[in-house]
């Protein structure tokens, strides 16, 4: 079903509300008030025409969530989801919608898609709307590595999608949002590489349920409450107790050892930094945090940095907070970024390892499911307007 413009602001409630997903309003707005500048102007008749892909999904939810806090325009929606899914009813902003099953003339109309429905939807849909004059932003890794998508973080590489606007558009295009540990890392990274040249960094992250879908942080909750019960944990998901433990993520290992998700950093850095030479290596892992990433970032510079001054300059950079309280202990936690726009960083610290100010370690937490996916993708879209 999509709906049309009317008088009335809306607010967001969905059925699909795992108990991690709280609506979020006024408050919210408020304690995002340090975020990037939004474009505040809702619903109306010459915004673009809107559609969601995957919306009953974690990231299709907090895409609305992440539209209703933005206030970004649109003269109608769509929500789009599987044969399984259709059918279901979702309240956004007070309006009734009913979701619908996927199909290509889906795209009939539509400006902008955002789309969270896997590689393979992707893979399959996304040229299909783009057929059709749509403008799609990718959440999967479909199109991260083609050379033809531009590969987007907007406080980064905003430059890669400039030939790309909704006035005048006479086709579609696809643009593609990066992998949630790459945003994260990256928000953190690049104002210092601007600053002294990055030329290796070492990335170990610490990723959260999130990251594999609703249904993993489902499981999470479930397991933890069956371990504290003395039963055995349910393991679906992941094959393995996710509770009170952690692993190497469960992404697929790469005859080169590292794991799917490791290369993802390796292959999207060099892309986003239009830089082929930069060298990173990482290890990933999952660790039963319900829906925001921690990562520890070594970095090595062709100029020499300070700490005092890779504070200053974190501190002046969009969408990062600064959090290195070394007298109270005080450093990011993924609980205190959670449902917030922000990335943080702290543990600002020289590498004592290499002489001459030439290395830094910093440890930053972000939201997976915001910063590193929906809230992303929706800056994406604003940036086409």
């Amino acid at each position: 079903m999509q709906a049309t413009a009317s008088a009335h602001r809306l607010h967001l409630f969905s059925p699909f509300t795992p108990a991690a997903f709280t609506p979020r309003g006024s408050a919210a707005r408020r304690r995002n008030a340090a975020a990037p500048a939004t474009v505040r102007m809702a619903l109306r008749e010459d915004g673009p025409s809107l559609a969601v892909v995957g919306v009953t999904g974690a990231v299709g939810q907090e895409f609305l969530r992440v539209l209703s806090d933005r206030d970004f325009p649109y003269r109608s929606l769509r929500l789009l989801a599987s044969r399984r899914s259709a059918g279901r009813r979702i309240e956004f902003e007070g309006r009734g919608y009913v979701v619908e099953e996927l199909q290509e003339e889906s795209f009939d109309g539509v400006d902008v898609a955002l789309f969270s429905a896997g590689g393979s939807v992707s893979r399959e849909m996304g040229p299909a709307a783009v057929e059709r004059g749509t403008v799609v932003v990718d959440n999967s890794s479909a199109f991260r590595m083609d050379p033809g998508v531009p590969l987007v973080i907007p406080e980064v590489n905003p430059d890669a999608m400039a030939h790309i606007r909704l006035a005048g558009r006479a086709k579609g295009a696809l643009i593609a949002n990066p992998n949630c540990s790459t945003i994260i890392c990256l928000m953190a990274a690049t104002p210092l590489h601007r600053h002294a040249k990055v030329v290796r960094m070492v990335v170990s992250t610490y990723q959260a349920a999130s990251g594999a879908g609703a249904a993993a942080m489902e499981e999470l909750e479930k397991q933890t409450r069956e371990v504290l019960d003395g039963k055995q944990p349910t393991c679906e998901i992941f094959k393995q107790q996710y509770a009170f433990n952690l692993f190497s993520h469960n992404a697929p290992v790469l005859s080169n050892g590292y794991n799917e998700e490791e290369m993802k950093l390796v292959k999207e850095t060099r892309k986003i930094w239009n830089d082929m030479d930069v060298k990173v290596t990482a290890t990933c892992i999952r660790v039963p945090v319900m829906r925001a990433h921690a990562e520890s970032v070594n970095l090595q510079f062709e100029k020499p940095l300070d700490e005092e001054t890779a504070r200053q300059i974190l501190k002046g950079a969009a969408g990062v907070i600064v959090l290195d309280d070394r007298a109270s202990n005080h450093f990011p936690t993924p609980l205190e970024v959670s449902n917030k726009d922000h990335v943080a960083v702290g543990r600002i610290r020289q590498d004592l390892s290499q002489e001459g100010n030439l290395g830094l370690d910093v440890f930053v937490c972000g939201d997976q499911i915001r910063k590193g996916a929906a809230l992303n993708a929706v800056q994406i879209a604003e940036m086409l307007l």
